[in-house]
C-alpha cells in the first residue's frame, strides 16, 4: 500500500467520496474480521448461555481476566508499532524488521509472567467476583467452571501473541486484507468445534466449557499459521519478511526510543484493563446477576463497538505515515475529517442497538433478573457509542504521533483516578441501583471528551518520531 494521498475539499469535517473510499479501505478488512469474530465469540457465549447461568458467569470472568492480558500484549505491540507505520512512510524496510523482532521479546516476555500469574493465583482472582448475593452453590459452581475454562485457554496465550506481532505489523504497513482472512477462517472454525465440543455432536466428547476454550485454542493455531505463511509467500508484497530471522537483535538505540515512547502505552493498556477488570468487580459486589447481566451486554456491545475501534486503527495507520512521511497539514486536516465520520457513523450503529437491546437477552437461558439488567446494560451502552466514537480517535490521534505519556493519563490514570472510585464508592456506600451507577461511570468520561478535543485541536501530536 502506498503512502496516501488526501483530498482536502468539501470543508473541515467533511470529505469528498475518494476521502471515504480510502478510510473504508483500511477500515472495513478490520471490521470484518473484528466483526466476524465478536460475532463468533457472541454465538460462543450464547451456546455457554444455554447451558446454564454459572457456566456463563464462570466463563465471563476468565476471559475479563484473560483480557488484560490481550490488552498488555496490544500496548505492547502498539509501543512498537507507532515507529512501524512511521517507518513504513519512510520505505525503511528494516526499521519495520526491527519493530517487528522487538514485539517477539516483549510478547514472550509478557505472556511469561501472565501464564505464571494465572497458574498461581487464577483461582483467587476468580474469587474477586463471587462476593455479591448469590447462594453459595452458584459461587461454587462458577469457580469450578472458570478454573476450568481459565486451564485450557492459558495453552493459547503463546499463539495469540505471535498472531498480534505478524498482524500488527502487516496492518501498519497497510495490509489489512490477510489477517482479515485468517480471522474470517478462524472464527468459523472456532464455531464449527464449539458445536462439536461443547455440546458433543457427531461423536465429539461432551466437553462443556472445557470444549468452547479448546474450540478457542484450535482456532488461534489455525488463525496464526495462515497470517505467517501468507505473510512469507508474498515477500513482494510484505518486504520485511526477506530475512526477518535472520537474526533477533535489535538496535540498541531504537529499543530506547521504543521504550521511551511504548512503555507509557504499555502500561496505559495495562492499568486500562486492570481498570475494567476492577469496575467489573466493583459491579459483581451487587450480586452474580450483575455478572451475568454485564456479560450479556458486554457480547452484545463488543459486536458494536468494532466500527470505531476499526476506525480508530485507521487513525493509527494513516495518519501514522503522513506524520512519518512529514505532510503535517494534510495528517491534521485527515484527522478531523476522520474522527467526524466515526461520530457519525456510530450515532447510526447506536440507533440499531437500541432496537436489538429488548430482544437480545431473550436467547439466553437465564432467569428474568439477568435479562432484565442486561437490557438497561446495551440501552446505556447504546446511547454512550457515539461519545466513545470521539474518545477513540482522539486517543489514536495522540498517540500516532507518539504522544504516549499524554494517552496514559487521559486513559488508564483517568480510569483509576475518576472511573474506578465512583463504581467502588456507589457500589459500597450507597443505595443507588447499580444501572444507575453504571450510568454516572460512563457519564465520568465527558470530562475526557473536552481534554481529548482541547489537545487534539491544539495540535500536540504532529510530531515526525523516526527522523
Amino acid at each position: 500500500m502506498d503512502i496516501i494521498k488526501v483530498d482536502r475539499g468539501r470543508g473541515r469535517f467533511f470529505a469528498t467520496k475518494q476521502f471515504y473510499m480510502l478510510i473504508l479501505s483500511v477500515s472495513v478488512p478490520i471490521m470484518v474480521q473484528n466483526g466476524i469474530s465478536n460475532f463468533v465469540n457472541m454465538l460462543d457465549n450464547l451456546m455457554i448461555g444455554r447451558v446454564g447461568t454459572e457456566q456463563m458467569s464462570g466463563v465471563s470472568i476468565v476471559n475479563q481476566l484473560i483480557f488484560v492480558y490481550f490488552l498488555c500484549i496490544f500496548g505492547g505491540v502498539s509501543g512498537a508499532g507507532i515507529f512501524t507505520a512511521q517507518y513504513f512512510g519512510q520505505k525503511n524496510t528494516e526499521g519495520v524488521r526491527a519493530t517487528f523482532r522487538y514485539k517477539i521479546w516483549l510478547g514472550i516476555l509478557l505472556t511469561a509472567v501472565a501464564a505464571l500469574v494465572f497458574i498461581l493465583k487464577g483461582e483467587d482472582l476468580i474469587r474477586l467476583y463471587l462476593s455479591g448475593e448469590g447462594t453459595e452453590e452458584q459461587a461454587r459452581l462458577t469457580l469450578q467452571y472458570g478454573r476450568q475454562y481459565m486451564q485450557v485457554m492459558l495453552c493459547g496465550l503463546p499463539i495469540f501473541m505471535m498472531t498480534n506481532v505478524y498482524a500488527s505489523t502487516l496492518r501498519e504497513c497497510g495490509e489489512t486484507v490477510l489477517p482479515m482472512k485468517a480471522g474470517v477462517v478462524a472464527v468459523l472454525v472456532n464455531l464449527l468445534f464449539n458445536f462439536l465440543l461443547i455440546y458433543g455432536y457427531a461423536g465429539f466428547p461432551k466437553m462443556g466449557v472445557r470444549g468452547a476454550a479448546l474450540a478457542t485454542v484450535i482456532s488461534r493455531i489455525v488463525e496464526l499459521s495462515i497470517v505467517v505463511i501468507g505473510t512469507h509467500r508474498r515477500k513482494d508484497k510484505n518486504p520485511f519478511a526477506e530475512g526477518l530471522y535472520s537474526t533477533m537483535k535489535v538496535p540498541a538505540d531504537l529499543v530506547k526510543k521504543i521504550v521511551v515512547k511504548g512503555t507509557p502505552l504499555l502500561l496505559n493498556e495495562t492499568l486500562w484493563s486492570a481498570g475494567m477488570a476492577m469496575l467489573a468487580q466493583c459491579y459483581s459486589v451487587r450480586g452474580l446477576s450483575v455478572v451475568a447481566g454485564l456479560n450479556i451486554s458486554n457480547t452484545v456491545n463488543n459486536v458494536f463497538n468494532i466500527v470505531f475501534i476499526a476506525l480508530g486503527d485507521s487513525v493509527a495507520i494513516l495518519i501514522g505515515q503522513l506524520l512519518g512521511a512529514g505532510r503535517m497539514e494534510e495528517a491534521k486536516d485527515a484527522d478531523r475529517k476522520i474522527i467526524c465520520f466515526s461520530v457519525m457513523c456510530c450515532t447510526a450503529t447506536s440507533l440499531l442497538m437500541l432496537v436489538i437491546a429488548p430482544l437480545f437477552p431473550n436467547l439466553y437461558n437465564t432467569e428474568e433478573e439477568v435479562r432484565s439488567l442486561a437490557r438497561s446494560f446495551i440501552i446505556v451502552n447504546a446511547l454512550f457509542m457515539p461519545m466513545n466514537a470521539f474518545l477513540h480517535g482522539t486517543y489514536f490521534t495522540l498517540r500516532s504521533g507518539g504522544k504516549t505519556i499524554i494517552t496514559f493519563l487521559f486513559d488508564s490514570v483517568f480510569m483509576w483516578a475518576v472511573s474506578v472510585p465512583i463504581a467502588f464508592c456507589l457500589t459500597r456506600f450507597t443505595l443507588w441501583q447499580v444501572i444507575t451507577v453504571y450510568i454516572a461511570v460512563q457519564s465520568a468520561d465527558l470530562i475526557k471528551c473536552v481534554l481529548g478535543y482541547y489537545l487534539v485541536r491544539k495540535g500536540v501530536w504532529l510530531n515526525n518520531i523516526v527522523s
